[in-house]
């Protein structure tokens, strides 16, 4: 399918690897020009190096921490967007009793007000040219709570309280706001996750996998190339009816009829 974005001018967040840098691949195979941030340079420039060799699209990396004012300002001067795809990395786990006010502002900082203040910076120049696309990626936790995870919980339940009203007050511009949440993908995150597993109960990180693997109907973690190819989709040329929506890319693991 021709997506309608070839010359399109995309900027993804934390996309040196996983989720990150499946959405940048997808969107650059469909012939979109990339403003590609991390934190690691040396890996993002790996990344950038890669996707333009491969797909021959104009690719610009920008080492930065995206959750500081300077960060911002440092990869929104490689504007304007037709595309902005938010990402950061999720707060660690623990218990509600771990978490101190710092913790919870920090959190706030990554996953709720760095995607809003993105989104702040660059709706009203897509608002004037009549089109626009944003992809917040957030988490399964949004439609059902993961306990160790409080953190993600609040922080990302926050961003899609605004999401749902700011997507509607922007749509007759011909800009969507969408979130994808997802769940368990095979990369680093999952990986940090199954490896608390390990240490605490003692398992194999096989063992761990294995049964984190069981509890998905599709009896594996997601890739992702697969979570990328749904991104792209929700920034296409036929994506434009798709308003305010959180779709969930877990496999079937959250068990609910809506």
């Amino acid at each position: 399918m021709d997506l309608g974005i070839a010359g399109k001018r995309a900027l993804v967040c934390a996309s040196s690897k996983g989720l990150g840098r499946g959405c940048a691949e997808a969107l650059a195979d469909a012939g979109v020009d990339l403003v590609m941030n991390a934190r690691g340079a040396e890996a993002l420039e790996a990344a950038a190096h890669d996707l333009r060799a491969r797909y021959q699209v104009n690719v610009t990396a920008v080492a930065a921490d995206i959750t500081t004012e300077a960060g911002r300002a440092a990869v929104l001067a490689h504007g304007p967007f037709d595309i902005l795809v938010t990402n950061a990395g999720g707060p660690p786990p623990g218990l509600w009793s771990d978490w101190a006010r710092e913790d919870f502002i920090k959190a706030l900082d990554a996953n709720m007000l760095t995607p809003i203040a993105l989104m702040q910076s660059v709706l009203p120049g897509m608002m004037a040219k009549g089109w626009g696309r944003v992809v917040n990626i957030t988490s399964v936790s949004v439609k059902a709570p993961v306990p160790v995870l409080g953190l993600s919980n609040a922080a990302r339940a926050g961003l899609t309280g605004f999401v749902g009203g700011t997507s509607r007050q922007v749509a007759g511009k011909g800009v969507t706001i969408n979130n994808l949440l997802p769940g368990i993908h095979a990369t680093d995150r999952a990986i940090a996750l199954d490896a608390a597993v390990v240490r605490t109960r003692g398992i194999s990180m096989e063992e761990a996998i294995s049964e984190r693997s069981a509890t998905i109907p599709a009896g594996r973690y997601g890739t992702p190339a697969e979570f990328g190819a749904a991104c792209a989709f929700l920034c296409s040329q036929h994506a434009g009816f798709i308003v305010g929506q959180n779709i969930l890319l877990d496999g079937g693991a959250t068990n609910a009829t809506l």
